[in-house]
């Protein structure tokens, strides 16, 4: 089992400053592109509506912050 140490956290974050050093902008969002294509093969209504995706979050940041619920 690989557990969570200080050593772990320096490797993946010295691992993500190398792999990603040289990376242009363009191989960056090509990535992006391809993770979001495969995040839509997964759940085909990711980003349809994305009001409907933060209702929670507003319902509890009102709840936080003391303002009355909706209507």
């Amino acid at each position: 089992m690989v557990r969570d140490t200080q050593r772990l956290r320096d490797f993946e974050a010295r691992y993500r400053r190398q792999a990603y050093r040289d990376m242009t902008y363009r191989e960056a969002l090509a990535i992006f592109e391809a993770l979001w294509v495969e995040a839509r093969e997964m759940r085909d209504d990711l980003g349809v509506d994305w009001r409907v995706d933060l209702e929670v979050d507003l319902e509890v940041a009102r709840t936080l912050n003391g303002l009355p619920p909706t209507t």
